[in-house]
């Protein structure tokens, strides 16, 4: 089948590159022509007021996302790692879409199939037009298929409003099966968009580690320079005073795969400073690592495939279903701390995490995951 992929769109962030490489894989291993639609914003105003939303959230000061600030040949300088991964590990990208018109025109290419997912695809706050995301645009289309595979809302609450609610729970009703990558997004689903839905890992975890392995080795990644993978997206002075106690505690050398200065933090002087290294050495370091301190989604689901011990830090303002549905899957849910709980961490360095019963559980999802997948064509 000719099957095109909706996923957020594929910029600098680690998970979310990884997250369509790895469904692309899968469904190119299972015979399918498959293209990931490239649909952005290319309203500025959505963006910034995106970004505004954002920060009343997740409880910062209000500021717009510095990234919207950026000139073309700036963005050209920070992402030209990742570009280059894109281009070579997942070229099948369609040319940018920014209108309906254009997502109409989708109709034309002769798609079999459209599988939603995975990522954060339906959170409004982070889609420019969440129904895209329903497939609103091939609503009248009859013999194709529509499957969410781990679609993601990001969060454990209903953030739609009436109208985006009432209009996405129309056309979920004409999806053929619905997976969602949290468990609090079953019941969402249910209750909100009137449909079942079954849980399912992120596409990420289809893969094994092996795949990721041979990513770096062919990119020619360098040893990463400590053994203490530091992936902390929010970084506070309190994070970083906890991640060099627990530097201290385990004897380890900390280190980030991150630019070496942040946008919105540092001042911009050299841009050079703020380029995002290549994915491939940033899977490296979970490689090379012995104990993983992080408070992203895909920081922790690495950790997890590349078997090295972690802490998940949590932060209740950007969602914690996330990470509670993750762990409590593998049965890891003592690895999250929360900002209360950061300095009571002596048992959760103590305490060994029983890779071989994750390895078990993950076996199980996978071939969960397979089955749903190879359905493809019989789901009704």
């Amino acid at each position: 089948m000719k099957v095109g992929i909706l996923t957020q769109p594929l910029m600098d962030n680690y998970g979310g590159l990884l997250q369509a490489y790895a469904l692309n894989e899968i469904l190119k291993s299972l015979n399918h022509e498959v293209i990931i639609i490239n649909r952005q914003s290319k309203s500025s105003k959505f963006r910034i007021l995106a970004s505004i939303i954002k920060s009343l959230i997740i409880g910062r000061p209000i500021k717009v996302n510095p990234r919207l600030k950026l000139t073309p040949n700036q963005k050209r300088i920070i992402y030209k790692n990742t570009k280059l991964f894109r281009e070579k590990y997942i070229p099948n990208i369609s040319h940018m879409i920014t209108k309906d018109k254009e997502m109409l025109e989708l109709n034309d290419m002769g798609f079999d199939a459209y599988v939603v997912g995975s990522d954060q695809c339906w959170r409004p706050l982070y889609s420019s037009k969440i129904s895209n995301y329903f497939l609103d645009f091939a609503e009248n289309q009859e013999n194709i298929k529509r499957i969410a595979y781990a679609a993601s809302f990001g969060v454990s609450k209903w953030e739609f409003n009436e109208e985006d609610g009432k209009r996405c729970a129309e056309l979920a009703k004409k999806f053929d099966a619905i997976s969602v990558r949290e468990d609090s997004g079953v019941e969402l689903v249910k209750k909100h968009l009137g449909m079942n839905a079954v849980h399912m890992v992120d596409p990420t975890m289809l893969l094994a580690k092996e795949q990721y392995i041979k990513l770096a080795n062919l990119e020619k990644q360098s040893e990463s320079e400590g053994n203490l993978k530091v992936y902390v997206l929010d970084m506070t002075l309190d994070k970083q005073t906890f991640v060099c106690s627990i530097e201290e505690k385990l004897g380890l050398k900390q280190f980030e795969v991150l630019p070496e200065k942040r946008l919105g933090i540092d001042k911009i002087e050299h841009i050079e400073d703020f380029v995002f290294p290549n994915p491939a050495k940033w899977l490296r370091g979970f490689q090379d690592a012995k104990f993983v301190v992080t408070d992203s989604f895909h920081g922790t689901v690495f950790s997890i495939l590349f078997k090295v011990p972690f802490i998940a830090l949590g932060n209740k303002n950007r969602g914690m279903a996330r990470f509670e549905s993750l762990l409590k899957m593998f049965e890891l849910e003592d690895r999250l701390v929360s900002e209360s709980s950061r300095l009571n961490t002596d048992d959760i360095l103590k305490n060994e995490i029983n890779w071989d019963s994750v390895h078990v559980i993950l076996e199980k999802e996978k071939e969960k995951a397979s089955s749903f997948l190879k359905n493809m064509d019989n789901h009704i």
